[in-house]
């Protein structure tokens, strides 16, 4: 990979995991701190990566697989998906998408958050979302890493609203490598089936974190994800080798109405506000503890 170097040294950092320990090091290819970082310089840099990323062979899979899912993100007839592929050009722009990115890290000194970012402004130029319609926030941003996203055009949220947002209309959701309690209070704040089908989220794979993580610790601690998987729609999304550590195991996760339809009407009747009162490596910055 190009303009790279020996800063992947850091790209392996866990965003959205607890930030319990020693503050990110910022590698010794970095010419300057976060906050006196070259606003202009950092923008270029961002839009070179995404001309980059834009050449590559399997961006056409990621676009291609958001349409599809942008094409089925309100409750309509089901479609193959031979057929979703080839109408979802005309069928996005009647449905505008709004998007939401949690928990993208400090891109100005992670190689793999300036990728994310730039794979994030690339999906929301073929989704057609205005810039200003995503929002994205990470307490892990400086000051001057807000400034630069301003200066791209996204908005960038005041508050850690902990992944609690509610879709009302389709929203994109981009959370790449975010701890589990993120897509669980994503999933808590739409669990309904009126509300699900209006998520999408470009992400972890719930199937992946389900083998990964202990079966009764997965429905004790992240309920939702643990009965969001039986009912989801996965597509797993190319990642070329060099850049595994951007874009491994990631998905497209939509929520099918034709699925959800099927559920008993119990499944919505006890949707409980997570607590992890078990989890003392919550992978989460919660707003109350947030310094």
């Amino acid at each position: 990979m190009s303009n790279t170097g020996d800063q992947w040294q850091v790209a392996r950092r866990r965003k959205g995991a607890a930030k319990k320990s020693k503050p990110l090091q910022v590698s010794s290819a970095s010419t300057c701190c976060q906050e006196e970082l070259d606003i202009g310089k950092t923008v270029k840099r961002i839009r070179d990566t995404v001309s980059e990323l834009r050449c590559e062979e399997f961006w056409q899979e990621w676009k291609e697989q958001l349409l599809v899912a942008a094409s089925v993100s309100t409750p309509t007839e089901d479609k193959d998906t031979e057929v979703q592929l080839e109408t979802a050009s005309e069928h996005r722009s009647c449905q505008q998408l709004e998007c939401v990115c949690y928990g993208l890290g400090s891109f100005s000194s992670c190689v793999a958050a300036r990728y994310q970012l730039a794979m994030l402004l690339l999906l929301l130029d073929a989704g057609q979302i205005p810039l200003k319609d995503c929002s994205v926030y990470d307490p892990a941003f400086s000051s001057a890493e807000k400034d630069v996203l301003r200066e791209l055009g996204l908005t960038v949220l005041t508050e850690n609203e902990e992944g609690k947002r509610l879709a009302t209309k389709p929203t994109l959701f981009y959370l790449m490598h975010c701890g589990k309690a993120l897509y669980n209070n994503l999933l808590w704040k739409n669990w309904s089936a009126q509300c699900l089908p209006l998520v999408i989220m470009i992400g972890n794979s719930f199937s992946g974190m389900r083998e990964r993580t202990i079966e009764r610790e997965l429905k004790r601690d992240y309920s939702y994800i643990s009965k969001a998987v039986d009912v989801c729609e996965e597509r797993r999304l190319p990642c070329p080798s060099r850049l595994i550590d951007v874009f491994s195991d990631t998905s497209v996760i939509t929520f099918p109405s034709s699925s959800l339809n099927r559920l008993p009407q119990s499944t919505w009747t006890e949707s409980c506000e997570p607590q992890y009162q078990h989890c003392p490596d919550l992978e989460i910055i919660l707003k109350e503890t947030q310094s």
